[in-house]
């Protein structure tokens, strides 16, 4: 659950520390005092997108914190191992700065905001007040039947299932229709696939035969210059090796008389020890090397041909066996495509797997439908929406789709013997409200989110129902940790603790307070709700009893 969450410089903003209980917790106060902006931020912390429009006027930069448990082994403990992340706690932290640059944190860790939305959605849940009209959508109902049920990764299956067979379908069609064309390409490529592989290119070898053609093109030049180096070290009298040695010999007898001739002496031996290993290299050298033109007119061919077929393919010779390679793989799709049955063949197949997974989903769906069907319904009796009537239709696709094998659709009859028709098309504003507080409570106790956050989505609603409302929050704050920014002092007053958020005018900014609210202040809070502007003892006297009532 959510313990802290820790707000500086974010719209009208200064600075709130604010400690969260378990339970049901209502959010009240004047409208356009600031109660959304508690949920903005937490948004922001849970990874929804910012700009620079957060950060309070005349900041450099808007912080959002916020702390929340950590179960051990449960699976946020398991993403923040997977992930990289510190894992004995959890801290979400939200950095947005004049620019609209943002920077996001795990547990103090520089984090991507995909890593931090995966976090949010394992911890918390928020229901805003238009998401009631997101449930029009047909892709939203079905996401939410999905999500319900615990279908979302067969859902993901499906749709990849459904990907591969299109694939298989369009790329038979396609072979099909370009079977003339497929076959000129098909005998092209064999063409040039023989021809590479008669080359027999090895890039070793390559190397080798250009350093080998390289010795033997200058070997004449190569044999000449040793040979003089021969000559200089070790023939005539002026040998260099030789009057070295005499050198050192001399050197060799002085030192006998001056000790300081020494480093010298030693210096030329060396020298002479190094030049007698280079001419003993020399010889060897030019005992190995040897003119071959019949080697060298070989490896001529042998060069001219590679650089030959390189240039006529236009890559570099080292990228010919990477030119084969891809040449034969685009050879073996073509002569894949050039079977029709074996194409027929990988369809088929292709279906079969997605029909089967898609079969799947589908008996989850059929499962979960009639559930949510039946405990909507069952809410709706309590919403005064007696005799209504809620369904999910599913309609078969008879060759499937991406979602699957049939369409969702939420169905419902408001009024007693009214047929069930579309719900964008026959709920009102007030049984729309109803109706989808009713999904979101209902759906939101399948799941396994800590924290859900529901931002008014009581609008629309009031009275008894108000009351009811409350209740089923309530309820459902057993569970988990419910916070609700709320207008409806019914609900209000079935919660287990309470924040009043007001303006205040601080010298020439007006700024956000949050104040928790004891006994007392939750009696007049209510009143306040009740009663508007003029508050009397009668009010509060209606609070106190819609508190004592909605004490559980």
């Amino acid at each position: 659950m959510l313990r802290r969450l820790l707000i500086r410089d974010y719209v009208i903003v200064d600075t709130l520390e604010l400690d969260f209980s378990a339970g049901l917790g209502a959010l009240t106060g004047e409208t356009g005092a600031g109660k959304s902006i508690l949920v903005d931020a937490l948004s922001l912390a849970l990874g929804e997108r910012a700009d620079s429009s957060v950060v309070r006027q005349g900041r450099e930069r808007a912080e959002i914190s916020a702390e929340f448990d950590l179960p051990p082994g449960g699976a946020l403990a398991q993403w923040l191992a997977n992930n990289d992340f510190a894992a004995d706690a959890c801290l979400l932290r939200r950095v947005v700065d004049g620019g609209g640059r943002s920077r996001a944190y795990v547990n103090g860790t520089p984090a991507t905001l995909a890593q931090l939305k995966e976090a949010g959605a394992l911890l918390a849940d928020i229901h805003g007040q238009h998401q009631h009209h997101a449930l029009l959508k047909s892709e939203a109902q079905r996401k939410l039947l999905d999500s319900h049920g615990g279908l979302s990764l067969e859902a993901r299956q499906t749709a990849e299932a459904f990907r591969a067979w299109r694939s298989l379908r369009e790329a038979r069609e396609a072979a099909e229709k370009n079977a003339v064309g497929s076959a000129r390409e098909r005998e092209m490529l064999e063409w040039q696939v023989q021809e590479l592989k008669a080359l027999a290119f090895d890039p070793t070898q390559w190397v080798e035969a250009n350093q080998e053609f390289n010795r033997l093109a200058h070997a004449a030049t190569l044999l000449e210059g040793v040979a003089m180096a021969c000559s200089v070290l070790d023939e005539g009298e002026a040998a260099v090796l030789s009057r070295v040695e005499a050198v050192a010999g001399r050197m060799a007898t002085l030192s006998d008389f001056d000790a300081s001739l020494e480093d010298a002496r030693g210096l030329l031996e060396g020298a002479q020890i190094q030049l007698g290993e280079a001419l003993h290299t020399l010889r060897r050298y030019q005992d190995r090397l040897d003119l071959d033109p019949s080697r060298l007119s070989q490896l001529e061919r042998r060069i001219d041909a590679v650089e030959s077929l390189a240039k006529k393919n236009r890559v570099p010779a080292e990228e010919l066996p990477a030119l084969l390679a891809s040449l034969e793989a685009r050879l073996a799709d073509l002569q894949v495509s050039a079977d029709p049955a074996a194409l027929a063949a990988r369809e088929a197949q292709a279906q079969a797997a997605f029909r089967a997974v898609a079969g799947e989903l589908s008996a989850g769906r059929g499962r979960v439908a009639v559930e949510l069907s039946r405990a909507v319904t069952a809410a709706m009796q309590e919403l005064a929406l007696a005799g209504g009537k809620f369904e999910v239709g599913l309609t078969p696709l008879a060759e499937g789709a991406l979602h699957g094998l049939e369409d969702v659709e939420f169905l419902v009859a408001a009024n007693p013997n009214q047929p069930l028709r579309s719900m964008a098309k026959v709920a009102s504003g007030g049984e729309l409200s109803r109706i989808g507080l009713a999904i979101q409570v209902i759906t939101s106790k399948s799941g396994d989110t800590p924290t859900l956050l529901f931002d008014e989505v009581d609008v629309g609603i009031g009275g008894r129902v108000a009351e009811i409302v409350g209740r089923l929050l309530a309820e459902l704050g057993k569970e988990r940790q419910v916070l609700c920014v709320t207008h409806l002092p019914q609900v209000a007053a079935c919660a287990d603790w309470q924040w009043n958020i007001s303006k205040e005018n601080v010298g020439a900014e007006v700024l956000s307070r949050v104040t928790l609210l004891d006994q007392t202040g939750r009696i007049d809070e209510i009143a306040r709700m009740l009663g508007g502007v003029n508050i009397t003892e009668t009010t509060r006297r209606h609070a106190a009893e819609m508190l004592s009532g909605g004490e559980k």
